[in-house]
């Protein structure tokens, strides 16, 4: 992205009382705000033109019209930021990455120019298995530096709520230095931070012909150990054909509800094998992918509490179908967006380019993009009381954008920075 946003970290300030006045429009806006928006709720951005937004000790706690502007005559310290032709809107809340990973996988990415495809790359020791080689024999020092890297870039790209991945371990000691570092994330950096136990991602080689013996591990070790020292609020499993069936599934995020470890899974990547039924039964969070759905997975989620995530970064960089968003959102389902970050099938934290193909590649309303990038995504991750909307007493996570004509223009100029400001 041209010309970083500015970022101001609120939590160096938390006195702090800042009035945004003359806001062009104040978007997601929600006195009682719902935990999600679902079907043709999802067109609705209840707005406020000509507006203001007032914060104090790092939370919303006032907005109105300019017109009807009570004054605070009390505060002192107060800093006013100017947002005469800017949007307000809440920060986008990333419910699906990878971001803590050792490494790149470039030449997957030059095999693929020449025609492999991912599951090819896999099937010779590539992809998942190349990331866990390179993370065991990273430090946990250096693998802290480099996501507190990226994480400084995603939220100057507007993210203010992140969910992170293990996965890249796949044994025990490995599986806990990544969630390890997620912990020394969320203690040491402004985001919002939610740690995912993801140690079903890949058979490590050692088991490759002995699959029942590494799930054995998960549960009898790897998900004990996880939920004693509290290192995670998730546990999610790649259910796909060569990954893990519906059966190991099934028994893997059993074992994880033992330890208070909600579920999310990565279902219908590339095949519909039953994933999304076993997730909606486990009461899932989130089931994430879903680049092909069918008829009964849709009736499936009706009426669940389980909250659909497209992630059409990954569609964009390895070749494969998006998500049928308008076939999930015109059956009155929710739909979130995520970006998937990882260095493998999408190296991008950049929720402003997701939005934009949900939009070119996908067919959805703006509307609908924002909704599902905020208070979906919010949902998605567990965060939606204090995320995803413009309502009092939730967090001070707020984008303000450059002067632009209307909101669409953040997915219509996809590659442009439009983001002028990001308030953590």
């Amino acid at each position: 992205m041209q010309n970083a946003s500015t970022v101001l970290n609120l939590h160096q300030y938390s006195d702090m009382k800042i009035l945004i006045k003359n806001i062009k429009s104040l978007l997601g806006v929600h006195e009682t705000p719902p935990q999600f928006l679902s079907g043709k709720d999802m067109r609705n951005l209840p707005a406020i033109d000509n507006a203001w937004l007032a914060i104090e000790n790092k939370v919303i706690v006032g907005y109105g019209e300019m017109n009807d502007w009570p004054g605070i005559s009390d505060w002192r310290d107060l800093e006013v930021i100017d947002a005469t032709g800017k949007y307000v809107l809440p920060t986008w809340c990333d419910s699906h990455t990878h971001l803590v990973y050792a490494g790149n996988r470039i030449g997957e990415f030059v095999d693929r120019i020449h025609g492999l495809s991912y599951e090819e790359i896999a099937a010779r020791g590539g992809g998942i298995l190349n990331s866990a080689d390179r993370l065991e024999k990273c430090s946990e020092d250096e693998l802290f530096e480099n996501a507190m890297k990226r994480l400084d870039d995603i939220m100057a790209m507007g993210t203010g709520a992140v969910e992170i991945k293990s996965g890249y371990g796949l044994n025990t000691e490995s599986e806990l230095k990544m969630l390890r570092v997620i912990h020394r994330l969320n203690a040491n950096h402004p985001l919002t931070i939610k740690a995912t136990f993801l140690g079903a991602h890949a058979y490590p080689r050692e088991f490759k012909d002995n699959h029942q013996g590494y799930i054995d591990l998960l549960v009898n070790e790897m998900i004990p150990e996880v939920g004693r020292q509290q290192l995670a609020s998730f546990i999610d499993v790649f259910c796909e054909k060569n990954y893990f069936s519906v059966e190991d599934t099934d028994r893997i995020l059993e074992a994880g509800a033992k330890y208070g470890l909600v579920p999310k899974t990565h279902v219908n990547q590339f095949n519909v094998i039953g994933g999304v039924d076993i997730s909606v039964k486990h009461k899932a969070l989130s089931v994430d992918h879903l680049e092909v759905i069918s008829e009964e997975d849709i009736a499936i989620l009706k009426g669940s509490p389980t909250m659909p995530v497209a992630l059409p970064g990954c569609s964009l960089f390895i070749k494969i179908p998006y998500t049928p968003a308008r076939q999930i959102i015109d059956a009155g389902l929710p739909l979130a967006l995520a970006t998937d970050f990882n260095p493998g099938s999408t190296p991008s934290g950049n929720m402003n380019l997701v939005n934009s193909l949900a939009c070119i590649q996908m067919n959805m309303l703006p509307e609908e993009v924002i909704n599902a990038s905020t208070i979906n995504g919010a949902y998605a991750m567990g965060l939606h009381r204090t995320h995803g909307t413009i309502s009092v007493d939730k967090k001070a996570s707020v984008i303000l954008t450059k002067e632009i004509h209307s909101p669409a223009e953040l997915m219509y100029s996809f590659g442009t920075n439009n983001i002028d400001r990001v308030l953590i």
